[in-house]
């Protein structure tokens, strides 16, 4: 339903009940979701005195008013008015607005919750008389699931005396604060240096260490050229990496302006495809790193002493800023997700910023030459540095998979070393001295094997065709006494052909149809463990030292009939075709 006629219809509503059933004239009102009261100051006032009223907010858990007008929906920002005969009133003070990301917007909000008030002062210029204070509340309160456009009419009297006695305040009056929401200008104090901090702190994430040993070596080779062709090269590194983050700005400015949606840094880690293919890419990254393989940059990225090293330079910084990425989504969440409720200028100029960060030490390094002696020669240390950034690598990638469901955790684990045999098979398998024809024939196993087992083991698996019952000797029994026929697979997780028979067997159509024509209960019978229910009825009621086995214990057969081994299905078909099939 559009937003906006949603809200179209909450105000309507609140309309309509108001004018049924009118507020009554008190200072506390209560409803489904929030108790607002209202207090004064001082409930006798002097004339000409100053006073204030406090209108005190306590929501339940979960639900918030919005704060800033300019990104509310419709601009239904909390509103109070308050007015009376004789009372001049002074611009409402409210508190800090709190973040939060909002899914009905799809943005960071500023948002009031919990127990909060705001504050409005006033001034008396009656005469003595008793004065009538009416605040008028407007705001759309929202919790994760609903929202409902909240009206309250609140009162209260004032006396005014020339004998009234102001000694006893029920609270201080606050001073006026500049109203947090909207001070972009002062944000964006902290946020813009912020932005180049997180870029500079880019450079020490492990996923880009897999490139640091590339560009410290070709720091250390551009310090023995001239400095006007080290610093050239040293800025043309810096625009690659910037570029980078020039394309997230891109991203950002197409989604806002083309689908009014936000950047949101990190979603792509809920995609599980996503996930999975970071994992391996850490996998890849980490066998690297251990000297399984080496990859040759071409010419024009690797730079030589032609006009092509700057082109190279270019691509190298790209590539290292690619390669953070993977590491750093903490740190870029808080600033492109801040930059999403700022306008698009001021947005892209913070994500640009975070290239400019990462850029900058080595802007540094190439404009001071004597900085790139204090960098160590290669050799061995640079050797152990790589191995140790490996196993980094590779916790960052079991790390990854916790995000994935958890049946896709085994298979992704066996596709990795999947993976890394045939990286071995592709790099090890062969050498310089191969005959081409053989390393060919090699390396085209070495893909296929990689592309047949990624969709055998990472492909989406198909739902079950047979509606399987955890093991259970009691619904067993029952469905005996009822003359039900029953299929019981015993299996194991670690059983290899336990899965081949779920494949070969379980998996065919036609078994599961005839299962449901005759009216079989099937139960998948876990033996994992040999404490499990299921492993001690194998052994100690079926007589069965091993899995896979398939029993089926059929109406008028008092022996069972097992099925051994995972080549079972012609007679499993047999048997199950003699049954009779289930009324419909």
């Amino acid at each position: 339903m559009n937003k906006k006629f949603l809200l179209l219809l909450l105000t309507a509503a609140a309309a309509a009940n108001l004018f049924l059933y009118p507020a009554a004239a008190n200072d506390q009102i209560n409803d489904d979701f929030a108790e607002v009261k209202l207090v004064l100051q001082y409930e006798q006032a002097l004339p000409d005195s100053n006073n204030a009223i406090e209108i005190k907010f306590k929501l339940t858990d979960d639900w918030h008013f919005y704060a800033d007008e300019k990104t509310t929906p419709d601009g239904m920002s909390l509103k109070v008015v308050a007015g009376g005969k004789g009372l001049v009133f002074s611009e409402p003070v409210f508190p800090k607005a709190q973040i939060y990301f909002d899914k009905f917007t799809n943005q960071k909000q500023a948002v009031y919750s919990g127990q909060f008030s705001v504050y409005v002062p006033f001034k008396t210029e009656a005469a003595e008389q008793t004065a009538e204070i009416k605040v008028s509340i407007d705001g759309l309160a929202c919790s994760q699931q609903l929202c409902s456009k909240a009206s309250y009419e609140l009162s209260n009297k004032l006396v005014i005396s020339k004998s009234a006695k102001m000694d006893k305040a029920a609270f201080e009056e606050p001073t006026p604060v500049a109203f947090a929401p909207g001070s972009a200008g002062e944000a964006k104090h902290i946020v813009l240096p912020l932005a180049i901090l997180a870029g500079v702190l880019l450079n020490v994430m492990p996923c880009v260490w897999p490139i640091l040993p590339i560009i410290v070596m070709r720091l250390v080779s551009q310090a023995e050229k001239n400095r006007g062709k080290s610093i050239l090269l040293g800025l043309a590194f810096a625009l690659g990496i910037v570029l980078f983050f020039a394309a997230l700005a891109a991203v950002n400015i197409i989604l806002k302006l083309g689908f009014g949606l936000g950047f949101q840094w990190g979603d792509q880690f809920r995609n599980p495809a996503f996930v999975i293919g970071m994992a391996l890419l850490m996998v890849v990254l980490a066998l690297y790193m251990f000297g399984l393989f080496t990859f040759s940059i071409p010419v024009s990225v690797g730079g030589n002493k032609q006009s092509g090293g700057f082109a190279g330079s270019v691509g190298m910084g790209f590539l290292a800023a690619v390669l953070s990425t993977p590491c750093s989504f903490a740190i870029l969440t808080f600033v492109l997700a801040w930059a999403q409720t700022q306008p698009i200028p001021l947005a892209t100029i913070t994500i640009l910023l975070i290239g400019v960060g990462m850029a900058l030490p080595y802007i540094i390094l190439t404009s001071i030459p004597k900085l790139l002696e204090t960098i160590p020669k290669p050799g061995r240390w640079m050797e152990l540095f790589k191995h140790a950034t490996g196993f980094i690598l590779l916790a960052i990638g079991v790390k990854l998979l916790e995000a994935i469901p958890e049946a896709k955790f085994i298979n992704v684990l066996y596709y990795s070393i999947v993976l890394a045999v045939c990286i071995w098979m592709w790099s090890v398998c062969v050498s310089y001295n191969t005959p081409a024809v053989k390393k060919w024939i090699i390396r085209l196993i070495a893909v296929g094997l990689a592309v047949f087992l990624g969709f055998a083991l990472l492909a989406e698996q198909e739902k079950e065709l047979i509606d399987w019952q955890e093991y259970d000797s009691e619904t067993i029994a029952s469905a005996q006494r009822d003359n039900r026929p029953i299929l019981i697979e015993f299996t194991a997780d670690w059983c290899l052909s336990c899965k081949i028979l779920d494949k070969t067997v379980y998996s065919s159509r036609e078994v599961a149809d005839l299962l449901k024509q005759k009216g079989v209960l099937t139960i998948k019978a876990d033996t994992t463990g040999y404490d499990y229910p299921a492993a001690k009825a194998m052994k100690e009621i079926y007589n069965e030292p091993a899995v896979p086995v398939s029993v089926l214990l059929l109406p008028g057969k008092e022996e069972p009939i097992k099925l051994r081994g995972n080549l079972i299905k012609s007679e499993l078909m047999k048997n199950l075709q003699s049954l009779t099939d289930v009324e419909k």
